[in-house]
């Protein structure tokens, strides 16, 4: 099998989808690598180190001409032409929130496996390293949103004498709703987790130490953690589908003037309602008085930690791409088989089927 590694382009991209040592193991297995000119520079993984693993350096347009794609975001417009039904695209999607993407991939008849709705035992394997990342940086993205030069408030999140800790509400205690919690309470700030999941608010106290408050994500609880909140946090995930809103413009107006929001949901369509994309270049804006931080691709920021937890979840559905085929590979794994979001010109998730008002043709049929 011939997989391609291009370079991402979108915008603040920094992460490449296989390091070099993933290139040596595929090569190993009998497959071709061929690596995109400049794509792990970022990730500080120059072309020289793909070259002395085996992997051929390439134009972009070599490197889409593959029988596997690999990359990390989904496609940007200037990659549509770049699209061929003869290659399968392995990488995030989140086609819910992106109609143009879900169009392209239809009209194009791509096989296109995302690496968010992959599941294993119940989880999503290969979203749970980038959640992590997520959930990490939101607080200290957050911390620095309150800094004045952003438009905060002007406060730390940790006590300073004379000077109660600040408030931080998560809302979600997943992954990255989690890893938001315990770095907050590292910090010694104030933290509420929010979920109406009782196990995982159960998991989230452990986790955190017996630190935080957990409580059911009620209305009326809700609003009054966001009244006292400087910082909140919306990691709320319903995988395939568009993330629920869960906070109006007329909620967000009951917050204190320089609170900070970050919407790690943003990839899905963002939690808050005055949620709009924005990129590490210019990641904040206010709006209602309130900073809020929508970065969509978050992880970046961290490329090279990024890039090895990243290439540690995927390499072993890759290399099952490799020994049995995408369609063999699909077969031999549910959970594997969930990640199929498009093939053959059909919606193949139930998410984003729903999410466009779509026929959904289920995975086992489209593979046939």
């Amino acid at each position: 099998m011939r997989i391609g590694i291009p370079r991402e382009v979108k915008s603040g991209e920094n992460r490449v989808a296989l390091t070099p040592e993933g290139a040596r193991v595929l090569l190993t297995d009998g497959c071709e690598v061929v690596v995109e000119a400049g794509a792990g520079g970022a990730s500080g993984f120059p072309d020289e180190s793909y070259r002395q693993a085996g992997a051929h350096i390439v134009s972009a347009e070599d490197a889409w001409a593959s029988d596997l794609v690999v990359k990390v975001k989904e496609p940007v417009p200037s990659e549509f032409p770049m699209l061929s039904s003869s290659a399968a695209l392995f990488t995030y999607l989140h086609l819910a929130a992106f109609p143009t993407l879900t169009e392209e991939l239809l009209r194009r008849r791509i096989t296109a496996i995302a690496y968010e709705t992959v599941t294993s035992e119940g989880g999503l394997p290969l979203l749970r390293p980038m959640s992590e990342v997520a959930g990490i940086l939101s607080i200290q993205v957050g911390a620095r949103g309150l800094e004045k030069a952003c438009g905060g408030r002007g406060v730390l999140l940790p006590p300073v004498w004379g000077n109660a800790p600040g408030h931080v509400c998560v809302l979600g205690a997943g992954v990255a709703g989690r890893a938001a919690a315990r770095v907050a309470s590292g910090f010694g700030a104030n933290v509420t987790v929010l979920d109406m999941n009782r196990e995982k608010l159960l998991l989230a106290d452990q986790e955190c130490g017996h630190r935080v408050r957990t409580a059911l994500s009620e209305p009326e609880v809700l609003a009054e953690a966001l009244r006292e909140a400087d910082l909140v946090v919306a990691a709320v995930l319903v995988a395939g589908e568009r993330a629920p809103r869960m906070i109006s413009r007329e909620l967000l107006r009951t917050m204190q003037p320089g609170a900070v929001v970050v919407d790690i949901s943003i990839d899905q369509g963002g939690a808050f309602e005055t949620s709009r994309p924005t990129t590490h270049d210019a990641p904040y804006y206010v709006e209602e008085g309130v900073v809020h931080y929508c970065v969509t691709n978050m992880p970046a920021a961290v490329p090279r930690t990024s890039t090895l937890a990243l290439t540690t979840a995927t390499l072993p559905y890759v290399r099952s791409f490799a020994k049995l085929g995408v369609a063999g590979a699909l077969r031999s794994d549910p959970g594997l088989l969930a990640g199929l979001n498009t093939r053959n010109g059909n919606v193949t998730c139930p998410g984003v089927a729903k999410a466009y008002g779509k026929p959904h043709v289920p995975a086992e049929q489209a593979i046939g």
